[in-house]
């Protein structure tokens, strides 16, 4: 079955920087477009960035435009999110998602577990 583990979270100073990373199994990574979401305490789920298959169309929330950098290694099943100038608001539970479909769009059909980014002096 689909499985989606995050790591790479943690405590960082505001500017700082983090690398997430999605470890994908069951099912034909390639083949799909990827998401990374966040939610904050006491929020909803928020869409953060996304890239499609080819990893050539990539999509950011405006708020992370030019800070973070989604990527992925196809051969690895795997997923990135780089982010850099980390501000306070930035901290929340981060999730990888899998797209629901074969087009790339924001529908989750399956998500990770998450890794928890909090952003604070």
């Amino acid at each position: 079955q689909v499985q989606l583990v995050e790591s790479g979270g943690g405590l960082v100073a505001p500017g700082g920087s983090l690398r997430l990373t999605c470890v994908a199994s069951g099912f034909w990574f390639e083949n799909f477009g990827m998401n990374w979401f966040r939610q904050a305490p006491g929020k909803g789920l928020e869409w953060v960035a996304g890239i499609a298959n080819g990893g050539v169309s990539r999509y950011y929330e405006d708020s992370v435009k030019g800070r973070f950098t989604i990527s992925r290694d196809n051969e690895k099943n795997t997923l990135y999110l780089q982010m850099e100038s980390l501000r306070p608001e930035d901290t929340a539970m981060y999730f990888c998602a899998k797209v629901d479909g074969y087009t790339w769009s924001k529908r989750i059909d399956r998500k990770g577990q998450g890794t928890q980014v909090i952003v604070s002096l």
